[in-house]
């Protein structure tokens, strides 16, 4: 671990002790190929060891839920939380085995993955139970009404899971987070790149205002 990941823990534990530390167990959700895995390995490298998951082109790559715990994210307004994030499998509300054909998968293998694909949405539904709030991942490059199920906004609402929206891939020209914005107006909304990092300082403050 680098000096700057050290300096960033132990000023976020100091912190921790000084203002009183609070524990979130968040889930990371999403369609598939969002970049919540992305997400995820960035917020456990940034504030912690590790990472939480495999990064792939194939959709459905994550096939169970991964939990890390013990994340202690400190904001640039002294505030700290503690978070054992998840991260959840890409929720769809179809899988067809034919998509992953068109990766070069064979169908045995194909048929395999839409298996558990399916069984790990079914799982990512259960773990709403568990959470005490939500960073729903959007691609920002997309339509933001393809990418989610209504029916399912709805089931974190109607748990009253507070619920922040990350627009991700905010580096790429095509991305327009505005419209994920205009189709979730009643959510709050921070506009970020997994990839390249950028604007994570804004997410990591507000997860720590808006979770704690």
């Amino acid at each position: 671990m680098g000096v700057i990941s050290r300096f960033r823990i132990n000023l976020g534990t100091w912190l921790g002790r000084l203002f009183g530390k609070r524990r979130a167990r968040i889930g990371i959700y999403g369609p598939p190929n969002a970049g919540k895995t992305t997400l995820a390995n960035k917020i456990v490298a940034d504030w912690s060891e590790g990472s939480v998951g495999t990064i792939s082109h194939i959709p459905h790559e994550t096939r169970r839920a991964v939990r890390k715990e013990g994340i202690l994210i400190s904001a640039n307004n002294g505030s700290s939380i503690q978070l054992d994030i998840v991260d959840t499998p890409g929720m769809a509300t179809k899988i067809d085995f034919k998509e992953f054909m068109a990766f070069g998968l064979s169908e045995p293998e194909a048929k395999k993955r839409a298996k558990e694909a399916t069984e790990g949405v079914i799982e990512a539904i259960k773990w709403l139970d568990d959470l005490d709030g939500v960073l729903l991942v959007m691609d920002a490059t997309e339509d933001p009404y393809t990418q989610v199920n209504v029916t399912v906004i709805g089931n974190m609402e109607a748990r009253k899971l507070p619920l922040l929206i990350v627009a991700n891939k905010m580096d790429l020209p095509e991305a327009a987070p505005t419209r994920i914005k205009a189709a979730f107006p009643q959510h709050p909304m921070v506009s970020i790149s997994a990839m390249s990092g950028e604007n994570l300082d804004v997410l990591y403050q507000t997860i720590a205002n808006h979770f704690g």
